[in-house]
């Protein structure tokens, strides 16, 4: 090829390459349009009230977003993260919260955002067939707002809140306690039967554990021990039916339930 044909090659592919980046160009982004911020809080407001939450949030983020230095930027943080939780989004909630929190730790709703944050981890608390680390944080963030905020009624649904968290963890206790009761792994099944009572005191499976370890003592031939336990047992719920289950056992083995004087003593020793 001689050097007039090379530039001629040269010439077009560099002609061919401008024409391609002409068609090629991106087109400009178009700006938002300049919206007041009262009136795209009105409209996020509107959205919530609607049960239309994921617009609602998008909208109250546009408010922080396009007029972060007005009187409504700092609502609209707490109030995007509440249509999230509404919209079932917890992890988005929880990371707006978080960060509220952290940039307003003197807010006037500083209360509510902390009481938010402990409800997307209480309404993600799974069964008792699954692993309870959800349960323990959303225990852990509620007994905080008790602690922070003691005479709100934050708190006190918090309360509420704890005691029904709490049912649910002794609830897991009880279920793996079952499963080496029921295998034959004795000393695995007490320690979580003693922690149920030691732990979650006032839910409702103590009468069961306390019955459980009778069951789990007489297997491994502690008839005495079980006794001490069954006197506790009759002592705190003489009308259960766990306790006439535990009366039944001991008294086919010939070992019928300590007296009331052992009962304080076998309790304390439980609680340790």
């Amino acid at each position: 090829m001689d050097m007039k044909t090379c530039l001629r090659a040269i010439a077009l592919a560099a002609t061919l390459l401008i024409a391609a980046c002409g068609i090629f160009k991106p087109a400009p982004v178009k700006d938002l349009p300049d919206r007041p911020a009262d009136a795209l809080f009105t409209e996020a407001s509107q959205k919530l009230e609607a049960s239309k939450y994921a617009d609602a949030a998008i909208l109250f983020d546009d408010v922080e977003r396009l007029h972060p230095y007005s009187p409504y930027a700092t609502r609209a943080q707490l109030m995007a993260a509440y249509a999230q939780y509404q919209a079932l989004k917890y992890d988005d909630a929880l990371l707006a919260l978080d960060r509220f929190i952290q940039l307003h730790p003197g807010h006037p709703d500083i209360a509510y955002a902390h009481y938010l944050r402990a409800l997307c981890l209480y309404e993600r608390i799974t069964d008792i067939h699954r692993d309870q680390e959800i349960t323990r944080q959303a225990v852990n963030a509620l007994t905080d707002i008790v602690r922070r905020f003691p005479e709100t009624n934050y708190a006190r649904d918090a309360q509420i809140k704890i005691d029904l968290a709490h049912d649910h963890l002794s609830g897991k206790e009880m279920e793996i306690g079952r499963y080496y009761l029921k295998r034959g792994n004795y000393a695995a099944a007490i320690n979580r039967f003693r922690r149920v009572i030691a732990d979650y005191q006032t839910t409702s499976h103590v009468p069961e554990a306390l019955h459980r370890l009778v069951e789990a003592n007489l297997a491994l031939g502690l008839t005495e021990e079980a006794a001490k336990v069954a006197a506790v047992l009759g002592y705190n719920f003489p009308g259960s039916t766990w306790y006439e289950d535990s009366y039944r056992l001991l008294v086919e083995k010939g070992a019928p339930p300590k007296p009331k004087s052992w009962v304080r003593k076998t309790l304390d020793s439980l609680l340790d």
